[in-house]
């Protein structure tokens, strides 16, 4: 939540800079409904590098869109549902703080 309505908070803007960038909306569309991928998951469907996948992963994870456990080698990554509806909430309040509907017909 933003703390005097007048900025976005640490998170969503996070957020809206994890997703502003194309292969970062890409990799979100490689998760099935309770899917977990791997770094060499993702990669290899994308056709990216694992250096750069491991880079967009961590941008993602930071702004709160996925989260990560390890399990021995691996990294697994999955969406964080309650991460990113924190923040369209964030953004919401912002948005309508700044930018009110306006009432007029």
């Amino acid at each position: 939540m933003t703390t005097d309505g007048s900025k976005l908070s640490p998170q969503a803007q996070a957020f809206l800079k994890a997703l502003a960038n194309p292969t970062r909306q890409r990799i979100m569309f490689q998760f099935e409904p309770g899917d977990e991928l791997t770094v060499g998951d993702i990669a290899e469907r994308l056709q990216l590098a694992p250096s750069a996948t491991s880079s967009h992963l961590t941008t993602l994870r930071d702004a709160g869109i996925v989260t990560s456990r390890r399990d021995w080698k691996n990294v697994y990554y999955r969406p964080n549902p309650q991460g990113f509806l924190q923040s369209l909430d964030d953004l919401r309040d912002y948005l309508l703080t700044c930018c009110p509907p306006s009432t007029e017909q």
